[in-house]
């Protein structure tokens, strides 16, 4: 069924509908394990959408870390009502956690941008099973915000370079245990819990009225992952991006933000950048490489934002216990999606 995003009063035919029938072809074949959504929009129309499960368009999607990136525009938000800035430091807003185990001076300088890029001072690293903050053991205690405030600093061996010597000055790992924190420090500047404070100044002026967020033991919102949102919902905060922080003709997010948000902050792996809780990663097809920001989550969900072809395409998936499950989405991209997109 062929729908429009509200942002344009869209008229003509679904001139891709065709190409992108392949999508449909190779998920049902199972090529793709177990991939439950596909929507793509390009220029303001929305192209593709399909569900590969029962649930359907009105299924909330659990595509874990991409929530952390709505934590970002979240955050973007407080800036803009002056609650917070990039530069503030995190840790004095929460005096009841002190005394902080491995007390460091350095501590009390970590700063909300850091948290956004991933590049506090920490020893935090999700993809380290042995890091003290790697976020499987956070999920065993029951006060979260304590358990990052007493993480140790983070060493440098020799053979690791320091942030000063890093790409845009920031030594990076991945730390979901850092974006939980976002979530108590907007309860504590805005004086809201977090799902009100998202309903009211980022879902209902994009009409996302269907909602779900994962909590804390201690009951904050889980900004580090578990945002339920549906497939459709998802594409609306690319759509977002891609239009500068306006939808329906209203800045709904700054557009310096935004600017900010998907510059690149800190280098995370080979080939690919990191904003502030976007991806930045280049993909090719058919010979061509564009250039993407993107959400990302577990299993290969992903949500990402097109701009050289102007286009946003969401893929959900169920392929969490999937070897190489990003990977797999990725080939859905540059295969079967991104050459349609390419089609004058």
């Amino acid at each position: 069924m062929l729908r429009y995003l509200p942002l344009l009063l869209a008229c003509g035919s679904n001139v891709h509908a065709g190409e992108l029938d392949g999508v449909t072809t190779a998920i049902d074949a199972g090529d793709f394990k177990q991939v439950t959504s596909v929507v793509v929009a390009q220029h303001g129309k929305l192209l593709y959408e399909h569900y590969f499960d029962k649930d359907g368009a009105d299924s909330l999607r659990n595509t874990r870390s991409v929530g952390k990136t709505v934590a970002g525009m979240l955050v973007g938000l407080a800036i803009e009502r002056k609650l917070l800035r990039a530069d503030t430091p995190v840790l004095p807003h929460f005096p009841e956690l002190r005394p902080l185990a491995h007390a460091d001076p350095r501590k009390d300088k970590i700063t909300v941008e850091d948290l956004l890029t991933m590049s506090s001072l920490l020893e935090c690293d999700d993809d380290n099973q042995h890091s003290r903050g790697n976020e499987e053991r956070m999920y065993l205690v029951e006060d979260w915000s304590r358990f990052v405030a007493d993480l140790p600093i983070r060493g440098f061996p020799e053979w690791q370079p320091r942030p000063e010597q890093s790409p845009h000055g920031r030594a990076w790992s991945y730390c979901t245990a850092g974006v939980t924190l976002l979530g108590p420090l907007l309860e504590k500047v805005s004086s809201q819990s977090v799902p009100d404070f998202a309903a009211a100044n980022l879902f209902k002026p994009l009409g996302i009225d269907k909602v779900k967020w994962q909590l804390q033991p201690k009951g904050s919102a889980m900004t580090g992952g578990g945002l339920q949102l549906r497939s459709v919902d998802l594409m609306k905060l690319g759509q977002l991006y891609l239009d500068g922080g306006r939808w329906n003709g209203k800045q709904v997010i700054p557009a310096e933000w935004v600017k900010r948000s998907i510059a690149p902050h800190a280098n995370a792996r080979e080939g690919m950048d990191y904003g502030y809780l976007w991806w930045l990663q280049p993909f090719t097809a058919n010979g061509r490489t564009v250039q993407s920001y993107g959400m990302a989550g577990s299993g290969g969900n992903k949500v990402l934002v097109l701009p050289e072809l102007d286009a946003v395409v969401v893929i959900t998936t169920t392929n969490f216990q999937v070897r190489d499950a990003h990977a797999l989405s990725e080939k859905l991209l540059t295969k079967l999606i991104m050459p349609a997109l390419m089609r004058p």
